[in-house]
């Protein structure tokens, strides 16, 4: 059967009930919306799976009520069958993840954390006096943006190929607010920025903090990181979270000075060799 893109996302619904974790990245989820091919199983005349794959990896998701039954089997074949099952993404380290894993002869090799935080006091860290923060201006600041972006995430496997695209689809989400996308420019060139995301319940999130190599020597993290979060207590936000690499020490150790704690953890599987 042909699955709408209503279909997967009141699938993504009923995992995130079944599991109390969202089973695919924003990424997917906005091009599953839009109506990007994903690979179905059906059952019974519904949709009872569906992966997609971009970016070199995929993510499946399964119907709670009919796991266990060779749908993520299925799913996982037709990935292998289109070459884009080398990495896998599964959300939450929830066991049965672990164990689907497992039994197809994959094993862990990249873990994302999110951490947490409450809203409260922050350190005082001021940015140096010849550098200047702005909220981003829509129709004006894209192309900076996502220049620096490239740059700072260069080697990052997600969020350094984000594309004019893939930014206005950001900013025509109900979330977006650029009040909480600051820019940092130093000679009226840009060199930083933090984007700040509130959660329809009310979470705040580190969406993206990032600094163009050329700042590196600048210490700006911790002052934009401060900023962002100065910005989310005063838009109301009590919590906020962020993702971390957990190979990426010299960030978790600035977010663990922050006051953030780990809460979850997102894991890449991989093929045995």
């Amino acid at each position: 059967m042909t699955a709408s893109p209503q279909d997967l996302i009141d699938l993504i619904a009923a995992a995130e009930r079944a599991d109390g974790v969202r089973p695919v990245s924003e990424q997917t989820e906005l091009a599953v919306r839009a109506g990007a091919p994903a690979e179905t199983v059906s059952h019974a005349g519904r949709v009872a799976g569906f992966a997609y794959a971009a970016d070199d990896s995929a993510e499946l998701v399964v119907a709670p009520e009919l796991r266990r039954q060779g749908v993520g089997t299925a799913l996982l074949a037709a990935l292998r069958d289109a070459g884009t099952a080398d990495r896998i993404w599964a959300h939450g380290r929830i066991s049965a993840a672990q164990a689907f894993a497992d039994h197809h002869g994959y094993l862990a090799e990249r873990v994302l954390w999110q951490m947490r935080r409450p809203a409260g006091a922050l350190p005082a860290a001021a940015l140096p006096a010849d550098v200047e923060l702005r909220p981003f201006v829509p129709g004006q600041d894209e192309q900076a943006w996502l220049a620096v972006n490239a740059r700072s995430f260069a080697h990052h496997p997600d969020q350094g190929r984000m594309t004019l695209a893939d930014l206005q689809a950001r900013e025509a989400e109900p979330w977006f607010d650029p009040a909480g996308f600051l820019l940092a420019f130093r000679g009226g060139v840009l060199i930083g920025f933090h984007w700040t995301k509130i959660h329809p319940d009310g979470m705040g999130e580190i969406y993206v903090l990032g600094l163009d190599p050329a700042a590196q020597g600048m210490r700006l993290s911790t002052p934009l990181a401060i900023a962002g979060l100065r910005s989310l207590a005063e838009r109301g936000a009590p919590e906020s979270l962020l993702y971390v690499d957990e190979s990426n020490a010299a960030a978790k150790h600035l977010y663990e000075k922050l006051g953030y704690h780990e809460f979850r953890a997102d894991v890449q599987f991989v093929p045995k060799k």
